[in-house]
């Protein structure tokens, strides 16, 4: 029963009325303040009538001193891919931005491929280079390679490709590099990927000469199937990496402690209760993962264990588990954005961790998108940007701030398996202060969309919370595992597997 239902039963109207206004006013309490003043970053160019206009979709970014590189789609095709890779590059912190687009890949931008997806940045101080990972697409929707471009002068221009793996239907790619200097590993850079066409296999493959050449690609030591990972460094080189399994009903995570010669069997951090985002927005529980300079690592996705009612979910929080080694995560906690009892649906995370801070004074801060209402369809879904931080390690939180929207559905680019901000986004931090980019869309022009990248026009303050983590109870990760295997049910009687560049 839910809260509203008993309290209608109530026998005193009076109260009744009271009761209802505490309960909307706790519901709001989470309510996002003023959206900040924003920058837009980048803009599609391209005409092709065989993919979407305007559009620029699932972003990451990395940072490293002053410079912050973010990568995007640009052109989305329904079926996956777009026309080419857009990037944008700030070398003072966030204040002004250099833009682009990835040569030598697409046709559109000189190469032969006709489409490309998932870009992934990275940053190599041993050799001074920054990295963008890339998937490109054949004509067929074929996906035969993992690509790396390559900067060498601080992200303001970029090379031709590089061929980092080869394979039949890649997917879901992501790059990292050891920047800590005493480590054995210093300048190795790794990147992660899975073959849809073996059945999600995750795969590691290493370059030891920034991103110039790449070695062997290497499964885990269980031959492990998953996706989404996204590999963190340690000082010490050993190699974290955690993602989601094949069906997206749990997180996993495995390491490398010989610079990616060899690499663990998977273990597993967490199921997952994933709500389904409404309005057929694409959205599934795939990690966000960063590390802080003592070498923790922070894991968030969106998970509806703590909303659990009367045998189902009403929406995600974002939540979290940590590790200082790999193998042994912390319990799953809720990140305290809004009341579990608001109507608030919470997903697509991009987590942050100021890489000079560590310890319980590390510095986190969480962008994400959210429906004010989670129980909505197409045509009346809202879609908003919001963003908290921690000073604590993430024990307690502020209160959210909104970044961008409202937005409508029909405003953004689709998919075949529905309207498309991206699979993932990102956060950085420069100088203290958060860089989130995302995609933000206005009303179409005709037939023309207007979705792009924006930042805040100024970085993002990170201030002490108040609000604290709370971890589920028994119960709540016994109907967690319930929901995982009805997930799986689903997964198998559709077909097994979304995964779509």
């Amino acid at each position: 029963m839910s809260l509203t239902s008993l309290l209608l039963r109530l026998a005193r109207p009076g109260l009744v009325t009271a009761a209802l206004a505490a309960t909307a006013l706790v519901a709001s309490a989470g309510t996002a303040t003023a959206a900040p003043a924003l920058t837009q970053i980048s803009a599609d160019p391209y005409t092709n009538s065989s993919s979407q206009h305007a559009t620029e979709v699932e972003p990451d970014t990395f940072s490293y001193g002053s410079t912050i590189v973010s990568a995007f789609q640009v052109g989305r095709f329904t079926d996956g891919g777009s026309s080419n890779i857009g990037f944008s590059t700030s070398t003072d912190g966030g204040a002004t931005w250099t833009k682009g687009f990835l040569p030598g890949i697409t046709t559109y931008g000189g190469g032969t491929y006709a489409r490309v997806s998932d870009p992934s940045v990275a940053y190599d101080a041993k050799h001074n280079v920054w990295l963008i990972s890339t998937i490109p697409i054949t004509s067929a929707i074929g996906v035969p390679a993992v690509f790396t471009s390559r900067s060498t002068d601080g992200g303001l221009t970029w090379s031709n490709p590089v061929t980092t793996a080869t394979g039949s239907s890649l997917d879901k790619n992501w790059i990292v590099c050891d920047n800590t200097s005493t480590s054995a590993y210093y300048g190795n850079c790794y990147t992660g990927y899975d073959n849809n066409g073996d059945g999600d296999r995750l795969k590691m493959t290493t370059s030891t000469d920034g991103g110039l050449t790449w070695g062997t690609s290497k499964n885990t030591s269980n031959n492990a199937t998953g996706l989404g990972g996204q590999p963190v460094v340690q000082p010490n080189g050993t190699v974290i990496v955690p993602a989601s399994n094949a069906s997206e009903t749990s997180i996993l995570a495995f390491r490398s402690t010989n610079g990616g010669s060899t690499w663990t069997s998977t273990t597993t951090i967490a199921t997952v209760s994933s709500y389904t985002v409404h309005g057929s927005l694409r959205s599934g529980p795939l990690p966000s993962a960063e590390i802080d300079a003592a070498g923790k690592v922070y894991v968030v996705w969106q998970d509806c264990r703590f909303r659990a009612s009367g045998g189902s979910c009403t929406s995600n929080d974002i939540v979290m588990s940590t590790t200082t080694n790999g193998t042994t995560w912390t319990s799953v906690v809720r990140i305290p954005i809004d009341a579990t009892t608001s109507t608030v649906d919470h997903f697509i995370p991009g987590l942050a961790v100021d890489p000079a801070t560590s310890g319980s004074t590390a510095h986190l801060a969480l962008a994400y998108y959210y429906h004010p209402v989670a129980n909505c369809t197409a045509s009346t879904c809202q879609l908003d940007v919001g963003y908290l931080s921690s000073t604590d390690s993430g024990t307690t939180w502020t209160a959210p701030t909104q970044l961008a929207g409202p937005m409508t559905h029909s405003w953004l680019a689709g998919t075949t398996q529905g309207t498309m901000v991206g699979d993932y986004i990102s956060t950085s931090f420069s100088g203290g202060t958060a860089h989130p980019v995302f995609a933000v869309a206005s009303a179409p022009s005709g037939s023309v969309f207007n979705e792009a990248m924006y930042t805040p026009a100024s970085g993002l303050a990170v201030a002490a919370g108040t609000a604290a983590v709370t971890t589920a109870t028994a119960r709540q990760n016994t109907f967690s595992a319930y929901l995982a295997a009805i997930n799986y049910a689903q997964w198998l009687a559709e077909g097994g597997g979304e995964d779509s560049p």
